[in-house]
């Protein structure tokens, strides 16, 4: 009896190892692939206890959630033959369920070294064989990280559709200490010349924002000195329309005048050739005679004008002949 309980008590010993064997969990963001004999079988499992064929099945489990694998220490060298090293490059990536298998088929379940860090060591030295050393730690450094990403996902597109790249990020290359010196002294200098451009630009803006003021200053005074001339032009031409509508009062008045002694004269000429009668010629003829207190009768008229002199001057003709016309009036 002794003997079958100790048999009874190895099968059972036996059946909890196979047991606690062939139960295993798969954590959630995996899938669970399975081998038998050393051969990939076509079933796999979602997060959760499975069971399986204990000591001859089994198991690995795939992280299909997002992970960061890191590239450390990648040597590369430049078209110029200078060696530098990239100390840390991250990959973010992820895998879609549905291509586990697939992938894990063709590349095994560590697919991430063939796909991401062989990839990675290749296209980086790749890039670096094609650029100068200034290009590579400074004129293109920003673009290392976008470009590899597009490269890897092209590659991985055709080789290994399902795993795609999230993201890269590239650390600053390590490179010899002698170049890293000149560098820093470049740099240095380049600081040096932004601050002189930028105390430049600021002396020139300085400059600009005078000579704006003193634009202004200057239109603002011509146009004050503008309005002041039309001012003036304004206050000349009414002076002058002013004149001209006194010239004109003027020469309206003066023409009235003219025109009214005009009349008077030309209506006391009509009244006199109206009086030149005979009977008022003769009326003035009477009032002529006796006005004169003197008449003078003959031929010459009596010497009665004398010079300063002393000598006497004769009459003249006319005046014979106004004697004569006096006479024949009588």
């Amino acid at each position: 009896m002794a003997q079958w309980g100790a048999v009874f008590s190895i099968i059972a010993a036996l059946g909890g190892a196979a047991l606690l064997a062939s139960v295993h969990k798969i954590d959630e963001g995996h899938t669970g692939v399975y081998y038998r004999g050393g051969a990939l079988l076509t079933t796999t499992s979602s997060p959760g206890f499975h069971l399986m064929l204990p000591f001859i099945t089994t198991y690995k489990s795939v992280q299909t959630t997002l992970q960061t694998d890191e590239v450390k220490n990648v040597p590369c060298g430049t078209s110029g033959g200078v060696m530098i090293y990239f100390d840390r490059i991250e990959v973010v990536n992820y895998l879609v369920p549905s291509a586990v298998y697939d992938i894990v088929r063709n590349f095994t379940a560590d697919y991430d070294k063939a796909l991401i860090f062989n990839k990675v060591h290749h296209e980086l030295n790749q890039f670096c064989s094609v650029h100068s050393l200034q290009e590579v730690y400074i004129g293109l450094f920003d673009q290392i990280d976008e470009n590899l990403k597009l490269t890897l996902q092209e590659d991985l597109t055709s080789m290994a559709p399902g795993l795609i790249i999230q993201a890269v990020r590239v650390t600053k290359p390590v490179i010899p200490e002698s170049i890293r010196r000149n560098y820093e002294l470049m740099e240095s200098e380049k600081t040096k010349l932004l601050i002189s451009q930028q105390t430049q630009k600021v002396v020139e803006k300085e400059a600009e924002t005078e000579r704006i003021k003193a634009v202004i200053e200057a239109e603002k005074v011509a146009q004050v000195a503008e309005i002041k001339f039309g001012q003036k032009v304004m206050e000349k031409e009414t002076e002058k329309k002013i004149s001209e509508i006194e010239d004109s009062a003027f020469l309206a008045r003066q023409k009235a005048k003219a025109d009214a002694e005009f009349y008077t004269s030309q209506r006391a000429a009509e009244a006199n050739k109206l009086k030149l009668t005979p009977e008022y010629l003769q009326l003035m003829k009477y009032k002529a005679i006796a006005s004169n207190s003197k008449i003078y009768f003959g031929n010459d008229i009596p010497q009665m004008f004398v010079d300063s002199a002393g000598s006497s001057i004769k009459a003249t003709a006319p005046m014979d002949v106004f004697g004569e016309q006096i006479l024949d009036l009588d």
